[in-house]
């Protein structure tokens, strides 16, 4: 008896809370679709006079592919700009996908321009089949092939047809390109001094202060771990072009190339003695603007001071 009035008094409870939820349901759904209504509406508004995003949402095709647009049901012009965000890599994924849109020259001509600035086949006239995913594969293993041995990476660009040879051309090359190994590039332009004096004429230097126009010369042209004959001359040719691009500015301050290079030679030391963790007494800026002056005599005490000033708070020139 009692068993069976628990039932029932169950049964009437579960029945209850089925109407109620029904009734939420119901509600809810009416919410559901005033706001899609809404929705609606003001993206459709919106896109008066544009695209309209309602409709491009619309494309998909099953509700299996819901979530994931289909690049061709899209405007031309969008797609690629979608796919112009995606590396190499994934845009050669993408192409088994969108043949047609993932292989358009134009999308491969940004990345070939975006990882190698500067390439003398770029100025020519292409020859017949050629096309920029080629370009960009071969482009790809000639940096390998620098990278191993930069020589030979060399030939191997000239062998295709992409650099000249010239040391001009190698300069504009390696200056735009940010996918070569520092210590082969180094190694190379050693070697190849033709090339490095191209290079640091490449670098232009107005209006920049001394220590960060020497920061930048560094980031492109790899300081060698040690003093030698390498390292002088790097900071000779970095003196003369500084010189070169900043006339009013020698004169004003009445410094020379030979002026220059002190400074640059000063600079550095400062930055071994204030980074190194090996050095306890630190260089003072006291310290600094007398034994700077007391090679260059004609410097202001300013000036050398707010050398100093730029080492502490930025770092070191040639990391």
């Amino acid at each position: 008896m009692g068993q069976g009035l628990w039932r029932v008094a169950r049964n009437q409870q579960l029945q209850h809370q089925g109407l109620s939820g029904q009734g939420y349901l119901t509600r809810e759904h009416g919410r559901r679709i005033a706001a899609n209504n809404v929705s609606n509406t003001s993206h459709r508004k919106q896109a008066q006079g544009g695209i309209d995003i309602y409709h491009l949402l619309k494309t998909r095709k099953s509700k299996e592919q819901e979530g994931f647009i289909n690049l061709e049901m899209l405007p031309p012009e969008l797609s690629f700009t979608i796919l112009s965000y995606l590396n190499a890599t994934d845009l050669c994924l993408a192409s088994c996908v969108w043949q047609d849109l993932a292989n358009d020259e134009l999308l491969w001509q940004g990345l070939c321009k975006s990882t190698w600035g500067h390439c003398s086949i770029y100025n020519k006239n292409p020859p017949l089949g050629f096309s920029f995913r080629k370009l960009y594969m071969q482009l790809d293993e000639g940096s390998l092939t620098f990278n191993a041995n930069p020589d030979e990476g060399v030939n191997y660009f000239m062998s295709k047809g992409i650099l000249d040879d010239s040391p001009k051309e190698i300069a504009k090359f390696i200056f735009c390109t940010r996918t070569l190994n520092w210590k082969k590039l180094r190694i190379y332009l050693d070697e190849r001094r033709d090339v490095l004096d191209d290079l640091v004429t490449l670098h232009n230097f107005r209006n920049q202060f001394l220590p960060n126009a020497l920061r930048e010369f560094f980031r492109h042209i790899h300081a060698p771990e040690e003093r030698g004959e390498y390292l002088e001359t790097l900071i000779t040719k970095f003196s003369h072009r500084f010189c070169a691009c900043n006339p009013d500015l020698m004169r004003e301050l009445g410094l020379s190339p030979d002026a220059v290079y002190v400074l640059c030679y000063s600079l550095i030391l400062l930055s071994i003695d204030l980074t190194s963790p090996h050095v306890k007494n630190k260089m003072s800026k006291r310290e600094f603007i007398r034994n700077t002056r007391r090679a260059a005599q004609n410097i202001s005490e300013d000036f050398v001071g707010h050398l100093y000033d730029n080492i502490y708070l930025i770092g070191h020139v040639a990391a």
